[in-house]
């Protein structure tokens, strides 16, 4: 079936009704353009590809619609031999991604496991995958999944910097230019340099579990700062740690203390 629509606004209500398969749009309308409805189309309905017709002197707004969403374009001199090859291929990408969209939106629980070299380079991925993972099972809000990769992000640095290169805050606060310096100069040299840190993450249905693990010789766990006591929360020590639990529902360390274990649950 094929449904035409006078305007872009015109487009608009008729999605209301059914959304297609494929949208292909003049650039230059009444009432709404091709820009427009453009946007309009990947905030409401983003698995939809758009597809712009250009005409000589719209270049400009072409490459812009590109760069905010559109699957493709087809220049109006070619469209009999062009439209159809474009229609086809779009179609033949957008139905698996909707399929693949479908079918995880069924899966119950997912697990994975990462071993990073000593690189805070790896860690923005890495919680970006995690935050991706969180969402795709429909756990928290992007405010919340923002917070909970803050606390990742905290629980990656203390691995790396006090657990795997053994450089403690308390150098932090003595003399930061030492402390960065320090964590350069272990980061090429042995036992350092050769340990890892390990990543594990739970995705189900109720909740997520992220498990850290450093190889570094732990510490005791028992005798961390209180993170909310006033004479704490300026400490670079205790900051970290105020962040982990303000923002995860559990906060667990090994006895060893090289490994700490994030929970965090579906909000009701």
């Amino acid at each position: 079936m094929i449904a035409y629509a006078a305007h872009g606004l015109a487009a608009l209500e008729t999605l209301a009704h059914a959304v297609p398969d494929i949208i292909v749009t003049d650039l230059l309308m009444p009432e709404l353009d091709g820009l427009q409805l453009l946007t309009a189309v990947r905030k409401r309905y983003p698995l939809v590809p758009v597809i712009l017709m250009t005409s000589h002197g719209s270049e400009s707004i072409a490459l812009e619609a590109i760069r905010q969403g559109a699957a493709s374009y087809v220049p109006k001199e070619s469209i009999a031999s062009d439209l159809r090859e474009t229609i086809h291929r779009l179609l033949a990408i957008s139905s698996c991604k909707r399929s693949q969209v479908w079918l995880l939106g069924r899966m119950t629980r997912h697990q994975s496991t990462f071993c990073l070299e000593n690189n805070r380079l790896l860690f923005a991925p890495l919680i970006q995958y995690l935050q991706d993972g969180a969402a795709q099972f429909g756990l928290w809000g992007d405010n919340e999944r923002n917070r909970i990769g803050v606390a990742l992000e905290e629980a990656l640095a203390n691995a790396l910097y006090h657990g795997n290169l053994e450089v403690g805050s308390e150098l932090r606060e003595r003399n930061l230019e030492a402390y960065y310096k320090t964590i350069d100069t272990r980061r090429g040299q042995s036992p350092y340099q050769e340990r890892r840190i390990e990543v594990e993450a739970d995705f189900s249905f109720d909740r997520a579990v992220f498990v850290i693990r450093d190889e570094g010789p732990g510490f005791d766990p028992t005798i961390l700062p209180d993170p909310t006591d006033p004479a704490n929360l300026t400490k670079p020590s205790g900051r970290g740690v105020l962040l982990m639990r303000a923002f995860m529902d559990d906060v667990v360390y090994n006895a060893r203390g090289n490994s700490v274990v994030l929970i965090k649950n579906r909000q009701a």
